[in-house]
């Protein structure tokens, strides 16, 4: 086919899915057939192909500067908002990262991961930010918040199937757990540590093989960091006094190390079907 025809048949599939007038995925398909190796593939950036650009009517320009308009004013603005109003801000900025990061998350993989986290790191020091304007910033508080955000990023990870933020989820929201636990012990010591620790890790790994035929992305997140917990008493253990001595710490680390490795290595064929 020759090469004019071909870039007006890939710019009237561009128009197609602009327009919403096939499914992306057809769309797709259809690019493919008519694209050599990538080498006419229109350009884009972050999702928006050249063509939208200059194709683009003076109506979304105009809608263009509104919005960052509204957001400049907002954050100029922001102490002088009564706290409802600041909540409201935060969460159509939280809600609109990620509406429109999963609206792209197929055509536009790196503008999903950047909306995504600028959405959930909004969520978190906004969120904190606010708190702390008000009075409500004692540790339990804050402690709080970061679990609810952190329940947040999960939920926003497994919609839209992104390890990372699942990872990221439950990595703090394990940490509010340590924290917990850490201040409801009087004294904390060493083994009551591992005590409570033993049992999420096994829950972790249990979860993970219970779901890993619905969802191999959640399996792998849930494998990971059960293992993780493993080792928190350790990592607890170095960040604060557990009237232990660091070379019993280290020693019981050094244990669960080659017994990570050794399980890992002899059920290989297990776990690496519900990772992959």
């Amino acid at each position: 086919m020759e090469d004019e025809k071909r870039r007006l048949i890939v710019k009237e599939i561009d128009h197609w899915r602009r327009s919403r007038l096939l499914p992306e995925q057809y769309c797709d398909f259809l690019m493919n057939l008519y694209l050599e190796d990538g080498k006419d593939k229109p350009k884009s950036f972050l999702g928006v192909s050249a063509e939208s650009i200059i194709a683009s009517s003076w109506k979304i320009w105009v809608l263009v500067l509104v919005i960052i308009g509204c957001i400049s004013f907002s954050a100029l603005n922001f102490n002088s908002f009564g706290i409802a109003m600041q909540i409201v801000i935060l969460a159509l900025l939280v809600l609109g990262g990620y509406t429109y990061g999963f609206k792209k998350r197929n055509d536009a993989p790196l503008a999903t991961h950047l909306l995504f986290g600028i959405a959930s790191i909004s969520l978190l020091f906004i969120g904190l930010y606010i708190m702390k304007l008000h009075g409500w910033n004692s540790p339990g508080q804050n402690v709080g918040y970061i679990a609810f955000c952190s329940i947040i990023w999960l939920l926003a990870g497994i919609s839209a199937k992104m390890k990372a933020l699942q990872f990221s989820g439950w990595v703090v929201l394990l940490g509010t757990y340590g924290w917990l636990l850490v201040h409801k012990l009087r004294e904390p010591i060493w083994w009551p540590l591992e005590l409570s620790w033993l049992p999420v890790a096994v829950l972790f790994i249990w979860l993970a093989w219970l779901v890993h035929h619905t969802s191999k992305e959640v399996s792998g997140s849930l494998f990971f960091i059960g293992f993780l917990a493993l080792f928190a008493p350790e990592v607890i253990s170095f960040l604060t006094d557990v009237h232990t001595s660091s070379q019993a710490i280290q020693l019981s680390f050094m244990i669960k190390l080659i017994a990570a490795g050794i399980a890992l290595y002899l059920l290989r064929k297990k776990w690496i079907e519900w990772v992959m």
